[in-house]
């Protein structure tokens, strides 16, 4: 009963103060097209250009790149899903309904590995291209994948007030990002935009007013990559890469949300008083 209030009144909250989320969002061929709005992203964020310790940006914003995964968690093998909290403390786990992930090889790696998930299907590799050399990123067994925020290296759950994806070979409408709250509210869903054509890219970024996003999931296309589906017709397969986020803060204890909802409360009722809507 508890917890039902204090989602209820976070929401509540939330609608009360919050003004409409940014949204930022492009299709291209090529990365000198998509640049220019990652880079608006990245600025409404802040932050500099050069990457710190676990790819902190003056800690107002991170990245993944996955370029720094080493082999041994590449393809042909599976990435853990807490890598990037544990391994490379960015402040984030992976999650999916199917049966794990994977990030692409090097062209150069030590299982033999084609680039651009070709060990998954051989058709792969002339379907996706990389934004930031080489390698990418997709759920295994499914087309789901949950992004859940931490203080980076803890278990301490976070909120985020921004978070943005790079994805290729958006085809059709289908691919979204949806954003929860920390009580796993929805605050939307949000579609990518497509571009059809082999090896497009497309970037979709949402920056809120304040940090309140503590899971993202990302619906990455129409099918999971599979040895038996080939991008093409109805099929839509999607593979993401650069992650872009606001640096993640711990969720605010449940006393101050009552005394924050409180005083916005109280706001909205001296506003009714005057009239106000």
């Amino acid at each position: 009963m508890k917890r039902t209030l204090l989602a209820g009144l976070m929401t509540l909250v939330a609608s009360s103060v919050q003004a409409a989320p940014i949204i930022f969002q492009g299709a291209a061929a090529t990365v000198a097209g998509i640049v220019p709005i990652r880079d608006d992203f990245r600025a409404a964020i802040g932050g500099g250009t050069a990457a710190g310790a676990n790819g902190s940006f003056g800690g107002l914003r991170r990245e993944i790149n996955w370029d720094g995964v080493p082999d041994a968690l590449s393809a042909p093998n599976l990435l853990p899903g807490n890598f990037f909290n544990v391994n490379s403390p960015r402040g984030v786990v992976f999650s999916t309904p199917g049966t794990g992930f994977e990030v692409s090889a090097n062209a150069v790696n030590p299982f033999g590995a084609p680039i651009d998930f070709g060990d998954i299907n051989p058709s792969n590799t002339s379907a996706f291209q990389a934004f930031s050399p080489q390698r990418m990123f997709t759920p295994i067994g499914s087309n789901i994948t949950d992004v859940s925020f931490f203080v980076p290296g803890t278990n301490t759950p976070a909120v985020t007030s921004a978070f943005g994806a790079i994805f290729t070979d958006v085809d059709m409408a289908g691919s979204s990002l949806q954003f929860f709250d920390a009580f796993n509210n929805s605050l939307g869903i949000f579609t990518v935009p497509f571009l059809p054509g082999s090896e497009t890219l497309e970037f979709l970024g949402v920056k809120f007013d304040s940090a309140m996003i503590g899971r993202v999931r990302i619906i990455t296309g129409n099918a999971a990559l599979s040895a038996g589906v080939s991008d093409g017709g109805g099929t839509d397969l999607v593979v993401m890469d650069d992650f872009l986020y606001a640096e993640p803060a711990a969720v605010p204890e449940p006393a101050s949300l009552i005394l924050f909802g409180g005083g916005a409360l109280a706001l909205g009722a001296r506003l009714r008083r005057r009239g106000r809507p």
